[in-house]
């Protein structure tokens, strides 16, 4: 079996539930506040470990109370912390609102922002390994451990969230794109919405794939998943859930998808995993303490 390295974020996440959620200008009455682990390379680091995944997380965290809660979560959820360093500024925070079962999020990098080339230089990868990364640390930093992973033979995943344009040379390292449709629209230079039916989806997807081998995998929500592996069309079916917090969902994908990669499961039974694994953590409220378990998620699977 593989092992699941991710170079990402690492974030406390301040949470504010109310009602609904305020106009611009307006205040609103909440409910509670509450602080949960988060960030997409802690959560997607979380979700792989919880499913079996021997898992290395590489990051920042700041020399503050954030930071050394943020360590202790992670090391007991069983992740390698060997390669998280400390940095001479506060630890990246999220503040979060929730409400109507939807979220709005303002992420401040703090330490995340200075995660660089040296902090991936020396990750052991080998063929087998899975190297996942998303848009919360510097982009040079991910092309540095995307080209050392290609180099060992490992397969490279990126989560390009939040959405910003990336340059072809980053795209051209990526095996695995995982994205929803808004951010698939961003990259494209395309308008798309929830609304589109899967053939022009995978028609965009089409236009975006950087090599004739790369597959490009786009998140439905309840609509679920559809994929262009190559040249093949994957499609897999949304779970009807009610959602709680969907705070988390997208970085549960990852790093379900991961694990089951590491462990060597062909991609369509992958990602049919992944997106059962999805469906449980939005029904929980936080990020990386909403991510299931194996057990969990093979008896939604039975079902």
């Amino acid at each position: 079996m593989g092992r699941v390295f991710v170079a990402g974020s690492i974030n406390m996440d301040v949470v504010a539930t109310a009602d609904r959620h305020p106009r611009v200008g307006e205040t609103v009455a909440g409910k509670e506040v509450l602080y949960f682990p988060g960030g997409k390379g802690a959560n997607q680091a979380v979700a792989a470990s919880r499913l079996g995944a021997r898992t290395t997380l590489i990051g920042r965290l700041g020399k503050d109370a954030f930071g050394a809660e943020l360590r202790a979560f992670l090391g007991a959820q069983g992740v390698d912390l060997g390669s998280v360093r400390e940095a001479d500024t506060h630890s990246g925070t999220a503040i979060i609102t929730v409400a109507e079962s939807d979220n709005t999020i303002v992420v401040i990098p703090g330490s995340n922002a200075l995660v660089g080339a040296e902090d991936v230089s020396a990750v052991p990868l080998a063929k087998g390994d899975v190297a996942v990364s998303q848009f919360e640390i510097p982009l040079p930093t991910i092309a540095a451990f995307f080209a050392r992973a290609r180099e060992a033979g490992a397969t490279t995943v990126l989560n390009p969230a939040p959405a910003q344009k990336m340059s072809s040379e980053l795209l051209a390292l990526v095996d695995i794109l995982v994205l929803n449709e808004t951010e698939l629209g961003f990259l494209a230079g395309v308008e798309l919405s929830d609304s589109d039916e899967a053939a022009r989806i995978i028609d965009v997807a089409r236009r975006l794939q950087a090599r004739a081998d790369q597959t490009i995998c786009v998140t439905l929500g309840r609509r679920g998943v559809l994929a262009l592996a190559g040249h093949e069309e994957i499609s897999v079916a949304g779970r009807a859930v009610k959602a709680v917090d969907t705070t988390g969902a997208g970085d549960c994908f990852v790093g379900a998808l991961a694990a089951q990669l590491a462990d060597g499961t062909p991609l369509r039974a992958a990602l049919t995993f992944a997106n059962a694994a999805a469906s449980i953590s939005v029904q929980r409220m936080g990020a990386g303490p909403s991510m299931p378990t194996a057990a969990e998620v093979a008896a939604v699977l039975q079902r």
